[in-house]
């Protein structure tokens, strides 16, 4: 009976796998609803305050440069040549081959530069042209060639075109795709979880696809309250943190990174690239020890994946076979980040590692050491993956002690059979003198790389893996060992331990979304298709609607869009209203979406208070506005918003409108006191009040005052 649950959840898991291949209709399970084009309003205004409204901004994200793009081709009234001019030169710095480079480089010359100077229409300083015509004419075609260009495209597309995006409903969708990415909270439910394929010190991993999508991802799931038995609460921590630093900013295809975090009440989850390919580790048992050639090309991308770390000052501290991964077409990537350390500001001393990869310094207890560590690991298992074990576990020892003996005091004898180049290598790494060890003389990786055993290695071609790999894993098979071999944590161990209130909160802040992680995903699968369907339900919409909630652009709306209202200053509902929320400066107009029925008018002067913060209604997070006319002092209207950007922007406004119209009133009402005299006080009085009680005057009102307030 195990045996035919373990080929069931086998065949699940390839299933998956499969299905995450299909079109994005077939492998999606959950339909992704984007918010109304009306939180364009919110989201600006959102944008704007954390300084995201610009062109490099907007461009450098993937959802960005795909609606600006899709804005040049399809809706700029005016031709936007520059940017088929970048595509181009992208394409060509990714190029391969110096005659690939070389091809394109003319091609780019002919159809974008001399085109235009022949036609009158080429402007671009001619420090640009003058510098790729030199490099031609001396045949060079480094990847830098049209960098020039690249900064000049961007400052002409920085000006009236990128304003023009901004006023288009491209930007709309682009802030429907933002509302939509910063309010993600995932739970267990965005997912189907497939095959267990691999178990560690708090939990295990498993295979699961991601429902909006059809993405698959690999997630680990840490058990808290093991965890909290194994006083583990740091480490875990610390996972969360170095798999955001290495898997933020530019991407690295030698690590596997992480695109989101998110909790449950008794697990906390990362979702991070699935590798189908199994580790080393197990393709060593089943393929024998590498030859040096083999190696190299393992030994090539795993240093890769170290600089990249080491560049955002991250030691590693746990490389070995198992924790290099092979993805389906046998590329590596180094996995669990669970012993990773920050060293930017202060040294690790911490003795932490597996046994027979430890640097010496690491074994040293209250020795600080920095990313040297990685560097003589990387010599321990280049070493295995040429001999089968660690250079310090002779014999098959299991024996912690004598394996850290050895470390710390024998020099490795390398067999006859290794190439003089290799010796080198292997002997440069394994130094136990911090100062002499390769990759620990002031230049890092580029020591390692400029070593004779890499010599003719082009590491552009490694970067873009473009070398073929050495061992294909099998497809339609899982790589990795049975499902019941693998096995899973007695639940028993953990019956006593109970989480508290406490316990919960040091996760407070642990879920996360790697932002171009995930507009990557949605641009590989459903973005297209989700735009298409959205587009038509508006349309459709706008026909109903009528345009009845145009965009406030050209008024004095200072916000507006959708909301949930309870109550009312003149009266209590108990039921939730949908409303579509105007806020101006004078008062709030809430309508509903009957064309018959008139806005409900709340002026800022019968409030009498805003609510500071968020209050607690019917387990939602709402904004409240309290009366202060008579006889309706206790009347209050509630607003809540489901879209937690939206809620926030609205109390904001809500708050800083009220505060102004009492300001001004009260402004005016002295003003119109010295003119009318202390004697007419009411009339005065009158005159101040009549700008808020007529809800014919509203328009006019509102502009009443804001003419005065700009005087």
């Amino acid at each position: 009976m195990a045996d035919l649950e373990a080929v069931l959840a086998d065949v699940s898991y390839l299933m998956a796998m499969e299905k995450s291949k299909s079109t994005p209709a077939a492998r999606a399970s959950k339909k992704i609803v984007l918010p109304d084009p009306s939180v364009r309003s919110v989201m600006h205004k959102y944008l704007e305050k954390m300084h995201e409204i610009s062109f490099d901004k907007i461009f450098n994200q993937k959802l960005g440069f795909l609606l600006f793009k899709d804005f040049c081709e399809n809706v700029c009234d005016v031709p936007v040549p520059q940017l088929k001019f970048y595509e181009e030169i992208k394409q060509y710095e990714e190029l391969e081959t110096v005659e690939e480079r070389r091809e394109a480089a003319r091609k780019i010359y002919d159809n974008f530069i001399m085109k235009e100077l022949l036609s009158h229409s080429h402007n671009y300083p001619k420090d640009a042209v003058s510098h790729v015509q030199k490099s031609l004419m001396r045949n060079e075609v480094p990847v830098t060639l049209f960098q020039p260009y690249i900064e000049e495209i961007f400052s002409q597309l920085r000006g009236d075109i990128f304003n023009k995006f901004i006023e288009s409903d491209k930007f709309t969708r682009f802030c429907q795709w933002k509302n939509l990415e910063l309010n993600i909270q995932l739970t267990m439910n965005d997912f189907s979880v497939h095959r267990i394929i691999g178990r560690g010190g708090f939990g295990e991993v498993y295979g699961c696809r991601k429902a909006d999508t059809g993405k698959m991802y690999a997630m680990k799931c840490l058990d808290k309250k093991r965890i909290k038995m194994k006083q583990g609460e740091t480490l875990a921590l610390n996972e969360r943190i170095m798999l955001s630093l290495v898997s933020t900013g530019e991407d690295c295809p030698f690590i596997v990174c992480m695109t989101y975090a998110f909790q449950t009440a008794d697990k906390l989850c990362f979702i991070l690239d699935l590798m189908n390919g199994g580790d080393l580790h197990y393709h060593l048992s089943q393929h024998g020890v590498f030859s040096e050639q083999d190696m190299r090309f393992y030994a090539a991308e795993v240093i890769l994946g170290l600089e990249h770390m080491h560049k955002r000052y991250v030691v590693y501290r746990d490389l070995k076979p198992a924790n290099i991964l092979l993805d389906e077409h046998g590329h590596v990537r180094i996995s669990d980040l669970g012993l990773a350390c920050d060293f930017s500001r202060k040294k690790p001393h911490a003795s932490v590692g597996t046994h027979g990869y430890m640097a010496p310094e690491v074994l040293s207890k209250g020795t600080p050491y920095d990313s040297s560590a990685d560097w003589f690991s990387l010599g321990c298992m280049l070493y295995k993956l040429l001999k089968g074990h660690s250079p310090f576990r002779q014999h098959k020892t299991k024996d912690k002690h004598e394996i850290d003996r050895m470390t710390m005091t024998m020099n490795v004898e390398l067999p006859d059979s290794f190439s003089p180049e290799l010796k080198s290598l292997l002997e440069g790494l394994l130094q136990r003198d911090v100062d002499k060890r390769l990759g620990c003389k002031g230049r890092s990786a580029d020591e390692v790389k400029e070593h004779p055993f890499f010599k003719g290695i082009d590491w552009q071609l490694v970067y873009l893996q473009k070398y073929p790999p050495p061992l294909i894993p099998p497809r339609g098979e899982v790589n990795a060992a049975d499902a019941f071999d693998i096995g899973s944590f007695d639940e028993e161990d953990t019956k006593g331990i109970k989480l508290t209130e406490a316990d919960q909160e040091l996760y407070r802040n642990f879920p996360v979304v790697v932002s171009e992680r995930w507009q990557q995903e949605i641009s590989e699968t459903v973005f297209d298709t989700i735009n298409q369907e959205t587009d038509k339900i508006e349309q459709k919409r706008k026909a109903k609607l009528k345009c009845r909630f145009e965009d406030e652009k050209e008024s004095d709306c200072k916000l507006h869009g959708y909301l949930k209202k309870l109550g009312g200053l003149g009266g209590f509902a108990s039921n939730w209203q949908t409303r579509y929320g105007k806020l101006y400066p004078n008062r709030l107009e809430l309508h509903s979406e009957s064309a018959n029925t008139k806005p409900e008018l709340i002026f800022m002067d019968t409030i009498e208070e805003v609510s500071p913060e968020y209050v607690q209604v019917k387990g939602e997070n709402c904004i409240v506005l309290k009366s202060k006319n008579e006889p309706n002092k206790d009347a209050k209207l509630v607003l809540t918003n489901p879209d937690e950007i939206g809620l926030k922007e609205w109390l904001c406004q809500l708050k800083s409108t009220h505060k102004d119209s009492v300001e001004l009133l009260g402004s005016m009402a002295k003003k119109a006191t010295k003119i009318y005299g202390a004697e007419n006080r009411s009339t005065a009085s009158n005159i101040t009040s009549g700008f808020t009680t007529s809800s014919s005057q509203a328009h006019h009102t509102s502009n009443v005052l804001s003419n005065y307030n700009s005087n």
